[in-house]
Parts: structure tokens; sequence; C-alpha cells
């Protein structure tokens, strides 16, 4: 009867130990209180302008404005309609949902950035994006993105873009 118990014991023990782990990874993955949406996240601008507020409501502040249509800006929080945004370089405020797009958009980063056919920097060059242009993000794997512009496309480094998780992948 004891022996019968341990293997029990041991179970219990271990099926604990597996819930309080999957709990841990579950957790370190922080979640939109409205959205349930995954935070911090990319979005892209809908609007030509979009006033960036002190709050999340109208009677905060406008500290300035956003006048770049899709602009690529990370969603670090959520509160009603708002959506708190950054830009590439850390400025940002509240900005209402609706003046938002889930159309993915990256800013290209370097002088000149050679896009190629494929995902091989030994491929052909389609083109080159100046630094700055806001390009439309497609497929990416672990180390490159496919992005277009202007009727221009090609494989992008991802460590060249901003607007992209390095860990994302997108088909």
């Amino acid at each position: 009867m004891i022996l019968s118990a341990i293997p029990a014991r041991v179970t219990a023990l271990l099926c604990s130990a597996i819930l309080l782990c999957a709990g841990a990874a579950a957790a370190t993955e922080k979640r939109g209180p409205v959205t349930n949406l995954p935070l911090p996240r990319f979005v892209s601008m809908k609007a030509a302008e979009s006033n960036v507020r002190r709050g999340p409501s109208l009677t905060h502040r406008v500290d300035w404005v956003f006048k770049r249509r899709g602009m690529p800006l990370e969603i670090t929080a959520e509160y009603g309609h708002w959506r708190r945004v950054q830009d590439r370089d850390g400025a940002g405020g509240w900005v209402h949902y609706a003046l938002l797009s889930g159309s993915r958009t990256v800013l290209i980063e370097e002088e000149l950035l050679q896009v190629y056919t494929r995902p091989d920097p030994q491929s052909q060059v389609s083109a080159a994006f100046e630094l700055g242009v806001v390009a439309r993000l497609g497929e990416c794997n672990r180390d490159w993105c496919k992005i277009s512009s202007n009727g221009y496309r090609g494989w992008a480094p991802k460590h060249k873009l901003w607007g992209v998780a390095p860990e994302e992948i997108r088909d």
C-alpha cells in the first residue's frame, strides 16, 4: 500500500512543477487589458496627422502631432479606446485607436539599404532604400524580412529595420 502511494505523490509533485513552469512562461508574455493582444506590439499610423496626448483622453494636453501616414509605432499600453505608442526615437504618448492600423510597416535604418531578390546576400540586388523610408512589411524569417515601397521590393536584413521584433516570424 505504501508503494502505490509514492508514485501518486511523485506524479502530483511533477504535475505541480510543470504547471508552475507553464504559468511562469505565460506570465512573461504581457497582454493588453483591452484587446488581449501582446504588448509591446507594432502597428502603423492610419491617419496623416495624429495628436499625441499626455494621457488617455481628450482632456489631456496634446504634446505633439505625428505627421506621417504609415509610420511604424510600437504600442506599449492600452486604456479604453487609447493606445500608448512610441516611435523609433522613443517619443510618444497616447493616441486614439481609430488613428492606428494593424497594417505593418518598417522604417529603414541604413543609408541606401540594399534589398535582395531572395533572403541571401549573395542573391541579386533588387533596389536600394534610403534612410528613413517607410516600407510595407511582408513575410519575415529569423534574419530577413520582405519589404516594399513605391513599386520596389526585396529582402532586407531584419536588424536594419525598425518596426519588427528581432524574434518575430511572419508568413
